[in-house]
């Protein structure tokens, strides 16, 4: 299915605004209003973490031990830029740069990490199938 140029500027916007609203819910620590943009079969593999993490239940269970064990990261920002966004459909791939500061970070230094999201459309919206994220200045 082919998207109108108008309509694919339109769902890009909407794809990328979600992508923002997730990584301000992961400032604000709301876990739920973050998970609201994976799908439940999401795949994530990221440079930091221990494997590749098959399904949110995975993940999940990452994050629970991570949170437990004190490891959350504390972040002052965390910002996706130069977005990239290409709608086919109801499939969407997302790829840019994540601008990550720790909040007591001194010097600053901002750590950024290339991403690629592959997003599919719901009911429920966009939502990520398949993170992939490379730590490329830390």
């Amino acid at each position: 299915m082919t998207v109108c140029p108008e309509t694919a500027t339109e769902i890009a916007t909407e794809i990328a605004a979600a992508i923002d609203d997730m990584y301000d819910a992961f400032l604000a620590g709301d876990r739920g209003r973050f998970d609201a943009h994976l799908d439940p079969d999401v795949t994530t593999w990221e440079s930091h973490l221990p494997g590749p993490l098959r399904t949110r239940a995975e993940l999940d269970e990452y994050r629970d031990r991570r949170d437990a064990s004190g490891h959350r990261p504390l972040l002052a920002e965390l910002v996706a830029h130069v977005k990239r966004i290409d709608v086919w459909g109801d499939v969407g791939v997302a790829r840019y740069e994540l601008h990550a500061r720790a909040e007591d970070q001194v010097p600053e230094q901002v750590s950024v990490t290339r991403v690629t999201d592959v997003l599919r459309r719901t009911g429920e919206g966009w939502l990520i199938v398949h993170h992939h994220a490379e730590l490329v200045r830390p």
